[in-house]
């Protein structure tokens, strides 16, 4: 091999060996920059608990009637609920169980029940740790909202949830079938999406003219009915129990303006006693109508005689009654969880 040969070899020997050193001060530069704007800066919201993902959720608000008593005495039913039994050999510590329970109630809010069996077999919501012990627990999941049913991930979700947190009391958890829970839930959404409706008579002035104010109010006062403020009178029974509301419609939209008619609103499944609040509005509408010197009419501006009301009368009953046959009483605690 020649001088010059020799020479080339060398001097290609050395570029070889530049560029790898380039490329990897260009790699740990690189690298540098990287873990410099994505290191422990940011959590890996795969890995991380805290990081995942949250569902919104909504939260009841206070009504003005007994709904928040009522609500707290409701307990996990099979009927309208996915219910997961948990059961220790020992006692659990009340404040353990509702930490192990806060991811569940903070993801499902309202939907999710927990309720513990006290030393005389009762059960009661397991709300605040009161000191004791339990070791027979229910968790239970409402299949169906206002917003329709639950789903099927939902349900997978809320059982692994206890599940886990079953295991990590020291628990067993017996849950029930999915595909029966599933279809429970479609059945029970068709005929609360049929129950859901509400009734409406309308107490509207005269073409051209609109209802006195000082007079309007003079006559719900008069009928009976109790103001709420901004245009909003509420009827109650003796138990304080919401029947039905009216409200004023202003003709010009705004505060203070001219009243061009009231609405009395009935909301069917939440109202204890369907037919005898009906009744009870009608009452009130033809009294009204008598001291304001209204028309009754419907949602399409039509007459509302003895005979049409007679058959919205008739439909609330059959609707009552088909709640009823399910377990589900209007304006009773489990007609109230449903229709919230």
């Amino acid at each position: 091999m020649t001088d010059f040969q020799i020479a080339l070899l060398v001097v290609g020997a050395l570029a070889i060996a530049g560029v790898l050193v380039y490329n990897r001060v260009q790699e740990r530069g690189a690298r540098r920059h990287a873990e410099r704007f994505s290191g422990a800066r940011h959590r890996d919201v795969l890995l991380d608990p805290v990081a995942r993902r949250r569902e919104p959720t909504l939260e009841p608000q206070p009504q003005p009637d007994r709904d928040s008593t009522m609500r707290e005495e409701i307990l996990p039913d099979a009927s309208v609920d996915y219910v997961v039994d948990l059961t220790a050999a020992q006692g659990m510590p009340a404040a353990l169980i509702l930490e192990q329970w806060e991811p569940v109630a903070r993801r499902f809010a309202s939907r999710s029940i927990l309720a513990a069996a006290d030393d005389t077999g009762g059960w009661h919501r397991l709300a605040a740790p009161d000191g004791s012990s339990r070791s027979q627990l229910r968790a239970a999941l409402q299949l169906v909202t206002r917003a329709g049913a639950v789903s099927e991930a939902e349900i997978i979700e809320f059982r692994s949830q206890v599940e886990t947190m079953a295991a990590r009391l020291g628990a067993a958890a017996a849950a029930p079938e999915m595909r029966q829970a599933m279809e429970i839930a479609r059945e029970l959404d068709r005929l609360c999406a049929d129950a859901d409706i509400q009734v409406a008579l309308h107490l509207v002035a005269g073409a051209g003219k609109s209802l006195d104010r000082a007079l309007v109010e003079h006559a719900a006062k008069d009928a009976g009915l109790e103001p709420e403020g901004a245009g909003r009178f509420a009827h109650r029974d003796r138990q304080g129990r919401l029947l039905f509301v009216a409200t004023e419609r202003d003709g010009g939209g705004t505060k203070g303006g001219p009243i061009e008619a009231l609405t009395l609103l009935l909301e069917v499944p939440r109202v204890i006693e369907t037919r005898r609040a009906y009744e009870s509005m009608v009452r009130c509408a033809h009294h009204l109508a008598g001291l304001l010197g209204g028309d009754l009419v419907d949602d399409n501006g039509r007459a509302l005689d003895e005979r049409a009301l007679a058959v919205i009368e008739g439909e609330l009953v059959r609707i009552s009654q088909a709640l009823e046959g399910r377990g589900i009483v209007p304006g009773g605690p489990l007609a109230l969880r449903l229709f919230s």
